[in-house]
């Protein structure tokens, strides 16, 4: 039998009481990422009110709090499948892509839904009335061409109109462009982006800044209603390992989305405050108080999304319940 050394030894001594340390100090930590746009306001609360501390405390938990912003589902799952990301957040359709690869490995699953907010089609081509007026002289900018929320809800409704076997159609005249790019380069025209799938404020910019600019569709028609634009998800590793801190987590969800219902004045206020942001207070009000935006945790219409892309090929693995693909603390709540 090989000896080991003293120095080995107290190195491996050292070694232990690292993983000793990490285990007792994993449950009480959290690293929450989230996109930008006011689709993520029950975070802004969160984050704002410090409610996820609030929550740690009645369990008896010091939670330390990480916020991160990142931009782009791609670099959230590369983020959490990495461990470099406790909870990230992103669209449904991303997560679902995450969820159909990771089945009976990481298990990633969603944690809670961010709320029911449509996404519109524009276009400041006149003669672009629906899908079927676009053609190779349009470009629509989308924030990640093929995968993002945007595209995939466009393959979705292009299914439908098209056929299954030509639900890519427009894939060819999709431009990856990030939302405030996209938003401006529609207001100024003159370049070849003439269309954007958008998401809040920036849909509500470009059609009040532009005459020109119109709604050719909104996610809600190609999903049949009000649908969860985006969710929070995790792995199965961190959702187990760390219980105190996950029912933590989304107790604080569930408060500050009560919060939003409740005083839509002062979410307007914590968003402006804790991002910084340049609109004006007018506009964000009417954000939060359209009766088209509703910030739930409550996933809706989620299996949709879910049911569709498997019909396209995109997800290998079928569900047949939305709580397939969600964990069992949002249960507890009506969802679909």
């Amino acid at each position: 039998m090989k000896t080991l050394t003293r120095k080995t030894l107290a190195l491996l001594g050292g070694l232990g009481l690292l993983a000793a340390s990490w285990t007792a100090h994993a449950e009480g930590q959290i690293r929450v990422a989230q996109q930008f746009g006011i689709s993520y306001l029950i975070l802004d609360v969160v984050h704002d009110q410090k409610l996820i501390e609030k929550h740690g405390k009645a369990l008896g938990l010091d939670i330390k709090v990480e916020w991160t912003q990142i931009s782009g589902a791609t670099a959230m799952n590369e983020a959490l499948l990495s461990g470099s990301l406790d909870i990230v957040s992103a669209g449904v359709p991303p997560m679902l892509a995450l969820w159909d690869r990771t089945k009976g490995k990481q298990n990633v699953k969603a944690v809670a839904a961010l709320g029911n907010l449509p996404n519109y089609l524009l276009s400041s081509n006149p003669n672009v009335k629906t899908i079927k007026d676009l053609s190779d002289k349009d470009r629509i900018a989308v924030p990640a061409a093929g995968t993002s929320f945007q595209s995939r809800v466009l393959q979705i409704e292009t299914a439908k109109v098209f056929g299954k076997d030509n639900y890519k159609r427009f894939d060819t005249i999709s431009v990856s462009l990030a939302h405030p790019d996209a938003t401006a380069a529609l207001i100024a025209g003159g370049s070849e982006i003439n269309a954007h799938f958008s998401s809040a404020p920036f849909y509500y910019q470009a059609l009040e800044a532009n005459k020109n600019v119109h709604k050719v569709l909104s996610s809600y028609d190609a999903l049949g209603g009000p649908a969860t634009f985006n969710v929070l998800y995790t792995t199965q590793k961190y959702h187990d390992e760390n219980p105190k801190t996950y029912q933590a987590f989304y107790a604080a969800l569930d408060e500050a989305a009560k919060l939003v219902k409740a005083d839509k004045a002062k979410a307007a206020e914590i968003f402006i405050r804790v991002q910084k942001s340049k609109l004006s207070p007018e506009l964000v009000r009417k954000i939060i108080e359209d009766p088209e935006n509703t910030y739930t945790i409550q996933p809706q219409r989620s299996l949709a999304y879910a049911e569709e892309l498997y019909k396209l090929g995109v997800l290998k693995n079928r569900a047949t319940s939305w709580k397939d693909y969600f964990f069992p603390e949002a249960y507890a709540q009506p969802g679909s």
